[in-house]
């Protein structure tokens, strides 16, 4: 029978699963009648899945984090046996065929023996859905199943900027099953747009925000899952492998992040916005330093509402190069104006 595996089971960069006890306390203790929780950039649905009693709207411009996230949140049914099966038989199978991931990324980030088995169960699973065999939860749950034991093994220093060079190859694909609810919320949706966008054409009693800090583009960071996760098998190119990422970047990375995020809380319509934003400022090397300065934080926020700080220490991310003192994690809650009620 196959292993299971939970939501926090996966390396990413910012991810706030151990903060959960933090910002849940927070909604709980400043935040009267949530019933609709939003996280705009949701990521691994770390955030959301410590408000699965609510209704639900998560939405990321990354398919690989969507994905993920419609199979973890979405009330879309699905036949758990059913996915055991597939799973225990993937599992078992010994592949060596020529596929897409041989011919591109064999013996980078995976062996040419699991990049054989990972092209093949990807498309497997593509047929498998085409030939409506399995509904789309139970596609994106294959998936994530694929995306988390591919990120269990990867050669990497838990992203794929790089691939670790003269390694061996001790691990190997093994696929677990998802422990997803079977009893989401009815009105729960996830989204894969841009965030400003989704900004436009919702309404909420609490919106989470957690953007890119800095100038890493997370397409980067995750090209690989990114493009297993579409399937379109595009050309890739460089020592990393890397597909064409042009229409994935996030102005949050840039010198725009200001104005996008002014765009955003100016088109949100709820009664709290919940903004993570470490105190980073420029303690690290020029990629790490924060792109939204303190100050227009404070003076958008202001414009919407009654803003209120909280913080707690927390470890950055870093790669081993750099020890960054006294960082971090802070809340900012803002208490919208009446005009802003859903």
């Amino acid at each position: 029978m196959a292993k299971t595996t939970n939501i926090n089971n996966r390396r990413y960069l910012g991810n706030k699963y151990r903060l959960l006890p933090f910002i849940k306390n927070i909604v709980e203790q400043e935040c009267e009648n949530v019933h609709t929780v939003v996280d705009i950039f949701s990521g691994t649905g770390a955030v959301a899945s410590a408000f699965q009693d609510r209704q639900l709207i998560t939405n990321d411009i990354m398919y690989s984090n969507y994905i993920c996230n419609y199979a973890w949140f979405s009330p879309e049914p699905y036949d758990k046996k059913k996915l055991e099966s597939m799973i225990d038989t993937y599992n078992s199978m010994q592949i060596s065929e020529e596929n897409y991931m041989t011919r591109n990324f064999a013996d980078t980030y995976f062996s040419r023996e699991d990049c054989a088995r990972i092209g093949f169960i990807r498309e497997d699973i593509e047929q498998n859905h085409t030939r409506k065999k399995i509904n789309f939860r139970e596609r994106a749950l294959l998936i994530t199943s694929l995306l988390y034991a591919m990120d269990k093994i990867a050669k990497t220093c838990g992203h794929y900027d790089a691939y670790r060079q003269g390694v061996t190859y001790d691990l190997h694909l093994q696929l677990h099953l998802p422990l997803a609810s079977e009893t989401n919320h009815a009105g729960n949706q996830c989204f894969h747009m841009d965030s400003n966008e989704l900004a436009k054409e919702i309404t909420a009693d609490l919106v989470y925000i957690d953007p890119p800090y800095n100038s890493r583009q997370y397409c980067d960071a995750y090209h690989l899952l990114e493009n297993v996760a579409r399937w379109e098998q595009p050309e890739v190119f460089g020592v990393a492998r890397k597909m064409d990422r042009t229409h994935l970047k996030s102005r949050y990375c840039t010198k725009e992040a200001s104005a996008a995020f002014e765009d955003l809380i100016n088109s949100l319509r709820c009664r709290y916005i919940l903004l993570s934003y470490n105190n980073m400022a420029t303690k690290g090397n020029d990629r790490s330093n924060a792109k939204i300065s303190d100050e227009d934080i404070f003076r958008i926020l202001n414009n919407k509402g009654e803003v209120k700080v909280f913080s707690e220490d927390y470890k950055a991310f870093s790669a081993g190069k750099s020890d960054i003192p006294d960082n971090q994690e802070r809340l900012f809650l803002c208490i919208c104006g009446n005009e802003e009620q859903p």
